[in-house]
């Protein structure tokens, strides 16, 4: 088998800042296929998407910025100006939320975000396969019920995860260093007592 798709993922890397184009009709439906590929406890599917393109980028920017504003978070003159700035040139946004059923009271609420969390990452290196640019935000009020709300995404049902901008890197994406891996693992062999035996 080609090293090639393992060498993709240590590519891997968020690009915030894109521009036009995002992705075709063709490439769009298989980063969302990537995303139903997902580990996914009790298969509860729990991942939902909003898509969030053209002049409605716009309208997301302005409902955002005014939702936060009416909820008496903090927002700088020059914070509103970056976002705004960058969402000018982004072609597509995915608004990403996880479905929780509380009728479903067997799988922990945790493992249904983790699921969501497995699908958009699914996303982010499919986008990356195809050449595209993708960032993880949770910027754009995600913490805001009226977002949510007007996003389809009542606070009652959904948890909402952010958005993923999507399209093509303005700048040539540079590799970043990555950690050692073995700074983050150990190995465990047993308890001391059965070790002894």
């Amino acid at each position: 088998m080609s090293t090639a798709p393992i060498e993709y993922l240590f590519s891997r890397r968020s690009v915030k800042f894109v521009t036009s184009p995002g992705p075709t009709e063709e490439h769009l439906a298989q980063i969302l296929r990537a995303a139903m590929s997902a580990p996914d406890h009790g298969r509860l599917q729990p991942w939902r998407f909003a898509l969030i393109r053209g002049e409605a980028v716009g309208r997301l920017a302005d409902l955002a910025i005014g939702a936060i504003r009416n909820a008496g978070l903090p927002l700088t003159t020059e914070k509103e100006a970056s976002t705004r700035k960058w969402l000018a040139n982004v072609p597509l946004l995915v608004a990403l939320a996880c479905r929780m059923d509380t009728r479903n009271t067997k799988i922990p609420e945790e493992e249904r975000m983790l699921a969501v969390g497995a699908a958009v990452t699914n996303m982010l290196n499919a986008a990356h396969m195809l050449g595209y640019g993708a960032y993880w935000s949770t910027g754009l009020g995600t913490y805001v019920d009226e977002v949510n709300e007007a996003l389809g995404f009542d606070s009652l049902e959904y948890r909402f995860m952010g958005y993923l901008a999507i399209g093509t890197p303005i700048d040539p994406v540079k590799p970043v260093e990555r950690p050692d891996y073995h700074q983050f693992v150990t190995e465990w062999t047993g308890l001391p007592e059965q070790q002894s035996q």
